[in-house]
């Protein structure tokens, strides 16, 4: 009966140990911030790699691989993404996925007489939101996000995008 007591008394104080050496490093760990924005990349309409965002949509999605920076300081992808409608009406955005919340960030827009208008605050919005687009996070599950990390460069975010075998459907 002892040797049951002291084997609990001895889990005990290593189970507050652990909990105190965890509790210390998550405070001395810095908290994540956003590096400086770059301005809005140019882009190429005829070099968009397109992406399936809702089979209900008749907008068509899609990025051009010159735009995607994956910013190895605060872990976002950012990137220009056009929809297009059949008429060829045409939104164009600059925005950030942060994996590792599952959040994206619009940061401009790009008006028809060809100048980017920056969002005048810019938020983190969720993934997972109850929006009319849901584009961002149909882009971080083609291949933007490996869960919640970002994609390990360019090149592989283009190559899921254009493997059909990748893409995740609903």
């Amino acid at each position: 009966m002892r040797l049951a007591s002291a084997s609990l008394f001895a889990c005990g104080i290593l189970l507050g140990l652990c909990s105190a050496v965890s509790a210390q490093t998550t405070f001395d760990e810095p908290e994540w911030k956003e590096s400086e924005v770059p301005p809005p990349p140019a882009f190429d309409m005829g070099k968009l790699v397109t992406f399936d965002v809702s089979p209900n949509s008749a907008l068509v999605y899609g990025v051009d691989p010159a735009s995607i920076a994956i910013s190895k300081n605060d872990g976002l992808v950012r990137y220009v993404l056009v929809a297009t409608s059949p008429s060829g009406a045409r939104n164009v955005m600059y925005e950030a996925i942060h994996c590792a919340t599952g959040e994206f960030k619009t940061y401009a827009r790009y008006s028809s007489d060809g100048q980017w208008n920056m969002v005048a605050k810019p938020e983190w919005r969720s993934l997972f939101d109850n929006m009319p687009s849901k584009h961002a996070l149909r882009f971080a599950r083609a291949g933007a996000c490996d869960a919640a990390a970002p994609v390990t460069s360019v090149t592989v975010l283009i190559s899921r995008l254009k493997n059909p075998m990748f893409r995740i459907t609903e």
